[in-house]
């Protein structure tokens, strides 16, 4: 693995005695398509292409319809390649870190955000491992504990607005991540100086191992 400067992430130095578990940035074509929804995209221009060709092609001919339909894809490709190269440099442009204390998560295109969650902030984890191997790791935090959503996006649990959840986004091999986050949870609510170096009014209530769940999904 290779070396990560932690000083550049945490708050402070990484505390005497933490150790990096797994760091890792998200699979930009995964994200492409289920964070920016560009399948969406591509199905909404290849119909409307249809369209165009089947109804100006019956008023004003084939080539008409044609030329519309060829118009139609042209803007398809632009706006794909548009929301491929927002997905390329925003998994460029992140680093997700867990730690056997915390997670933490670098976002942010133009301008860096860092989130420093140690884990007895965080309540419950889950998994979604899709069919090409990616996931979706969103993690539940305390009550006290509020990340607005727009300022998570596209790093968060789709469609959890209210009680918005931080996800590590369309990360290769999400299965094997998941258990070493679900280890590094157990472990750490087993160890009581975990609790006492952490400050935080929210209590620690982790899930064991087995609550990470995993739900073999095809790609969306």
């Amino acid at each position: 693995m290779k070396a990560v400067d932690l000083e550049k992430l945490l708050p402070s130095d990484i505390p005497q005695g933490e150790h990096v578990l797994w760091h890792g940035r998200p699979h930009w074509v995964s994200l492409a398509r289920r964070a920016f929804r560009a399948d969406v995209v591509v199905a909404y221009f290849v119909l409307m292409a249809a369209w165009n060709f089947g109804s100006i092609g019956w008023d004003a001919g084939v080539a008409a319809g044609a030329l519309s339909a060829v118009k139609t894809l042209s803007a398809g490709f632009a706006a794909i390649g548009l929301l491929a190269l927002l997905a390329w440099l925003s998994s460029r442009t992140t680093l997700y870190v867990v730690t056997t204390r915390r997670l933490v998560m670098k976002i942010g295109i133009a301008l860096p955000i860092f989130f420093n969650m140690p884990f007895t902030q965080i309540v419950s984890a889950s998994a979604r491992v899709y069919a090409d191997g990616t996931g979706d790791i969103p993690v539940a935090l305390g009550p006290e504990q509020r990340i607005a959503y727009l300022h998570l996006w596209p790093h968060a649990r789709p469609f959890r607005i209210k009680r918005p959840e931080p996800a590590l986004r369309c990360v290769p091999d999400a299965a094997a991540v998941a258990e070493a986050l679900a280890r590094a949870l157990k472990a750490a609510s087993a160890d009581p100086t975990t609790r006492s170096e952490e400050t935080t009014e929210v209590p620690a209530v982790v899930p064991p191992r087995g609550e990470i769940e995993r739900s073999q999904a095809a790609a969306a």
